[in-house]
């Protein structure tokens, strides 16, 4: 019995021991398991936070610019301003580019990077009346963001109306032809005046004399209608190149091109301001 009793107890010692370490197995691996979830747990904050501090602000942008309305060939200046709207600090990293839309197409005017203010200047030469806007290209903090679309109104000048005359350089005379290849002198005039400037003169060099704005020949500019008279009767008619030269179609045989004004029976006429 005594032995019996000893060997049952060595027997429950065992399976006790037994018991306790699988217990223990179990314990661990409860305890392993356990921290895994609570780390799960733990780490779904900062990533959730990372996600919030990784969006990206939307920022404003002002624009302004010296003028709305321009001279045929002038330049202007836009000014553009990037900043944060919750906080109006200036966005000072990335690029503003100004952007023209003719035919339903945005294209660029070129782009510049903000300065230390969120400022950029930028510059356009536009040829005809066109709308614009601007567009911050984005950065690592904040979104890309376009303006509101603005209007460059161009006027005619007398530099436009001039490059519409030079541009014909080399056309043939023809008697009674208003282009757009082949012109006689009134003919020359009326086409491009209306092509520059919208206003429509009669084909005839003595009635085009009473258009415009009579101004003297010592105050004549670039773009000028110019009409030789013999006595009061208008002749022939050419557009001021400066320097002394005109551009105009002369006569039978010759072509459209840069002349030397002849003699001093003529009126000078304005038709741009």
């Amino acid at each position: 019995m005594h032995e019996h009793n000893s060997s049952r107890r060595r027997r429950l010692s065992v399976g006790t021991g037994t018991a306790a370490l699988s217990l223990g197995l179990c314990l661990c691996a409860g305890q392993l398991m356990a921290p895994t979830a609570a780390s799960a747990a733990t780490t779904a904050t900062p990533v959730v936070a990372a996600v919030q501090a990784a969006a990206k602000v939307t920022p404003a942008v002002s624009i302004n610019s010296t003028t709305r309305t321009i001279k045929w060939g002038s330049k202007v200046k836009v000014t553009a301003r990037v900043y944060n709207p919750k906080t109006g600090k200036a966005v000072t990293t990335g690029y503003v580019r100004l952007e023209g839309n003719r035919g339903g197409a945005w294209t660029s005017w070129g782009q510049v990077k903000v300065n230390s203010n969120g400022a950029v200047n930028l510059y356009a030469k536009p040829l005809a009346t066109i709308n614009y806007r601007a567009v911050f290209l984005g950065n690592g903090e904040y979104n890309v963001k376009y303006t509101k679309g603005y209007r460059f109104t161009v006027k005619a000048s007398g530099a436009k109306v001039l490059a519409e005359a030079k541009s014909h350089t080399g056309a043939l005379y023809k008697f009674a032809a208003e282009g757009p290849k082949r012109f006689d002198c009134s003919g020359f005039t009326k086409y491009v005046y209306k092509k520059t400037t919208g206003k429509a003169l009669p084909h005839k060099a003595n009635t085009q004399q009473k258009y415009g704005k009579a101004v003297s020949k010592s105050n004549k500019q670039v773009g000028d209608l110019i009409v030789f008279r013999s006595g009061s009767y208008g002749y022939h008619a050419g557009i001021y190149a400066g320097g002394g030269y005109m551009y105009d179609s002369p006569h039978t045989g010759a072509r459209v091109g840069k002349h030397k004004i002849y003699g001093s029976n003529y009126v000078v006429r304005r038709l741009v301001a």
